[in-house]
């Protein structure tokens, strides 16, 4: 059997395994490390669900998410009710800042806008809107308010990421300029390479993220 085969083999395993998603309207290809999810799921949480689940496995490279979301019946809501829920569940996460994120509904799909001052509070209120009920989909298009100084940022990154063990001076490196931040080099997953980007969002004045990171 290929590496493929057994990638996809274990991709469908994992995917059965997990509580949060039903798998069994999800298809899954498998090619030199990229794995393709096709088919549909009951909501948009168990899409996010089962792509956070694969991008942690041994031997994937990337994820193609082609997953759609179908909701039941009962399970479908007016635009207004979940742009009202959505307000309202941002206004009880105390991750993000009071009237700082704007929402968009339209035929289920959300858009975020506004600006904070973390990239945690950016991915909270995503957090926030995926768990919805009748939420088919979202864009988060919140920015993260630049810094005045940010002089050091590459060089904190760079001791941030290697105080992991994950990382050494050797596998990734880090160039910053006003707050934008570029990842390079290589590491053994596609876990590790999300750490590392997750490292870098960490740092005070980090506007963007560009992982250009290769997982060997």
């Amino acid at each position: 059997m290929s590496e493929d085969s057994d990638l996809q083999l274990a991709v469908l395993a994992e995917l059965a395994w997990q509580p949060s998603v039903v798998a069994a309207h999800i298809g899954v290809g498998a090619r030199s490390g990229v794995v393709t999810l096709s088919g549909h799921v009951d909501s948009f949480a168990q899409k996010h669900a089962a792509q956070d689940a694969v991008s942690r496995m041994k031997g994937v490279k990337a994820v193609a998410d082609e997953l759609t979301v179908k909701l039941a019946f009962d399970m479908e809501r007016e635009d207004d009710d979940i742009a009202m829920a959505a307000i309202d569940r941002l206004s009880w996460d105390v991750s993000v800042p009071k009237d700082a994120v704007k929402v968009n509904a339209e035929k289920g799909w959300i858009t975020l806008t506004g600006q904070v001052g973390w990239h945690y509070q950016k991915e909270a209120a995503a957090q926030d809107i995926r768990h919805l009920m009748g939420v088919v989909g979202l864009t988060n298009e919140i920015t993260i308010k630049p810094m005045v100084n940010t002089f050091s940022l590459g060089d904190d990154i760079q001791h941030a990421l290697h105080r992991s063990y994950f990382f050494d001076s050797k596998t990734v490196h880090v160039a910053a300029a006003d707050g934008r931040i570029r990842l390079t080099g290589f590491v053994r997953s596609w876990h590790d390479r999300q750490v590392a980007a997750e490292t870098a969002w960490a740092a005070p004045g980090a506007v963007s993220v560009e992982n250009d990171i290769v997982v060997v």
